[in-house]
C-alpha cells in the first residue's frame, strides 16, 4: 500500500508539472505598453546621401517624437501638389521636427507635426541654387509592424502644409507648393518598455 501511495503521489506531481508547462504564456502585445522609448529612422534618406534620426516616448496611447532630417539628393518637389518639377528641384537640408501622435487601434497611429524645413531650390536649366526656409505643419497616419522582438517597420503617409513662398531666378519664379503628400517608411527599435 505504501508503494502504491508513493507511485500515485509521484504520478500526480508529474502530471501537475506537465500541465503547468503546457499552459500557454500570455504574451503582451506591442501596443499594450504603458510607456516606451523608441529610436527610428526614415532609412531611405541614407540611400540618397542624407539621414534621418528620431527619438520617441510613448505614454499609454500618446507618443511624442523629435527628429532631424537631411534629404541628401532626394528631390522633394515631385511630392508637391501643383509643383514646379519641370523647372526646379527641391532638396531637404538639415531640419528639426516635433511630432505628437495618438494610437487609435492596435499599432495604428495618427499624428500631427511641425518641421522647420530648410530647402535648397535648384533651377534645372541653369543649376543656380537658393535656400528657402519653411515652417511646415501637417499630419500623418502609419502602422507599426513588429518584425522581430522590438524591431519594427512603419509605413506611413504624411501631408505637409505651408504658407505661400517664392524665390526669383532671373526670368523664372519658384513658388513652393502649399501641400506635399509623401509616403514614408521608417525602421525603428523599441529601446525600453513597461
Amino acid at each position: 500500500m505504501k508503494k502504491q501511495l508513493i507511485v500515485f503521489i509521484l504520478l500526480g506531481l508529474a502530471v501537475s508539472i506537465s500541465a503547468q508547462e503546457s499552459i500557454p504564456q500570455i504574451k503582451k502585445q506591442s501596443y499594450e505598453v504603458k510607456q516606451a522609448f523608441e529610436a527610428e529612422s526614415l532609412f531611405p534618406m541614407f540611400l540618397t546621401g542624407g539621414y534621418h534620426f528620431a527619438l520617441g516616448y510613448r505614454y499609454e496611447r500618446w507618443r511624442v517624437r523629435v527628429s532631424v532630417i537631411n534629404g541628401g539628393s532626394y528631390n522633394a518637389e515631385r511630392a508637391g501638389i501643383n509643383n514646379s518639377a519641370d523647372d526646379f528641384k527641391r532638396y531637404y537640408k538639415t531640419a528639426p521636427g516635433l511630432f505628437l501622435g495618438y494610437n487609435v487601434w492596435k499599432n495604428l497611429d495618427i499624428y500631427t507635426f511641425i518641421e522647420a524645413h530648410k530647402f535648397e531650390i535648384e533651377q534645372k536649366d541653369t543649376g543656380v541654387k537658393k535656400d528657402m526656409r519653411s515652417l511646415d505643419f501637417g499630419g500623418g497616419i502609419g502602422y507599426q509592424f513588429f518584425i522581430w522582438r522590438n524591431l519594427y517597420i512603419q509605413p506611413a503617409v504624411h501631408v505637409y502644409l505651408r504658407k505661400d513662398k517664392n524665390l526669383d531666378f532671373d526670368q523664372l519664379q519658384y513658388n513652393i507648393p502649399n501641400m506635399d503628400i509623401s509616403p514614408v517608411l521608417r525602421i525603428g527599435y523599441r529601446i525600453w518598455s513597461k
